[in-house]
């Protein structure tokens, strides 16, 4: 782990407990208490840790601070547990920060599968919580069979549609394994996810052809024109398979509708048009639902003989014969694992754009942090 900052050039990388510091004493300084900060902080570098960085570092202004600021984020969570029965909660966020109260739900889904074999919990009126692999780890580091999902702003259109109504609801599972790290699959129902789309506008480049579509039915590429429209109804993203049924495009639609009715039927939550944020052309809470569900493994057998038998099944996947010019094959979780130990190590990588917001939060919020990019 290097003692400080790293620079490589042009490219800059900060090491991942000063980044951690960084978000949690921004959050603290807009309220959050220390714990609750110091649980979004770390759902926070997890994101960078595994390289998924459209939900790390990259959203801690757009996402977290500028919404408190707006007054649509309760920085101080009031966790309420509105029903419960011994396999089972229904808990109200009252739009407070999505990262605690995800947080809590997973360990109360967990700490009831301990008892009784599964348990099933879910939210409403939270707010974004982070990448959603964080809470299915949480089971299988514990033992348990971790699955979680959660509904967002609509952004992707249905089949054979060009309007957005569904949000991209990841679906993410977890299973414990003997291998160095947990099996995880953490993805989006859709092609891309909306924070990769804003990505690439604080970094003003164009998306990939195929990702969104326009009113007209074509695919479009003007990112920053894009992230507006979405907004509007104006464009819309492709679920996961792209645009009608050629490539099974309704695969994709389908997984989203059921991540949307998980996430907002059993609990009586928003869906769909309801979390656009906006009312009568002004920006409201969210409001989002998530579900958490966790299967304690020792309730089927040994733990021990699970995870053996998973990791069997990736290493059988190893031994496939690779495709011309592959050199190799990889399990969900595996590559993210990589990423994680490179990390650790070297650093993460702050673009050009990430720089100029970081330097912002530091200067409004008064807080004794230097740069290398300063320099």
């Amino acid at each position: 782990m290097p003692a400080g900052p790293v620079c490589e050039g042009p490219v800059f990388r900060l090491p991942m407990p000063l980044l951690q510091n960084f978000m949690k004493d921004v959050l603290k300084a807009k309220g959050v208490p220390e714990e609750d900060a110091e649980t979004c902080s770390k759902v926070l570098i997890a994101a960078d840790r595994r390289g998924l960085d459209t939900h790390g570092i990259q959203r801690l202004k757009l996402i977290y601070y500028d919404r408190i600021c707006e007054g649509r984020l309760n920085p101080v969570t009031n966790f309420e547990i509105v029903k419960e029965t011994d396999t089972t909660a229904v808990v109200d966020g009252h739009n407070g920060m999505g990262m605690v109260i995800a947080t809590r739900c997973m360990q109360m889904a967990i700490d009831k599968a301990k008892k009784h074999g599964i348990a099933c919990v879910v939210a409403r009126n939270s707010t974004h919580y982070g990448i959603a692999g964080y809470y299915s780890l949480m089971a299988a580091e514990q033992g348990c069979i971790g699955f979680n999902g959660t509904n967002a702003r609509p952004s992707i259109a249905p089949t054979f549609a060009i309007e957005p109504m569904l949000g991209t609801n990841p679906l993410v599972f977890a299973f414990p394994s003997d291998e160095p790290f947990p099996w995880c699959l953490d993805c989006a129902t859709s092609v891309v996810q909306r924070g990769k789309i804003e990505m690439y506008g604080r970094e003003d480049k164009e998306i990939p052809s195929g990702w969104v579509v326009g009113v007209d039915g074509k695919y479009r590429t003007d990112t920053k024109q894009i992230l507006k429209d979405l907004v509007t109804g104006q464009a819309a993203c492709l679920p996961l398979g792209g645009a009608g049924e050629d490539t099974a495009g309704y695969k994709g639609y389908g997984y989203g509708m059921l991540v949307e009715i998980m996430s907002s039927c059993l609990q009586a939550g928003n869906h769909t048009k309801a979390l656009t944020g906006l009312k009568d052309g002004k920006k409201v809470p969210i409001e989002l639902g998530h579900f958490f569900i966790a299967i304690d493994v020792e309730h089927f057998r040994p733990l021990d003989d699970f995870k053996k038998e998973v990791g069997d099944i990736c290493r059988e996947m190893r031994t496939a014969r690779k495709a011309p010019g592959a050199e190799r094959i990889y399990v969900p979780g595996e590559k993210e694992y990589e990423c994680g130990l490179e990390r650790e190590k070297n650093g993460v990588v702050i673009t050009p754009g990430l720089r100029k917001e970081m330097i912002e939060l530091r200067d409004t919020l008064k807080l004794d942090y230097h740069f290398p990019w300063e320099e």
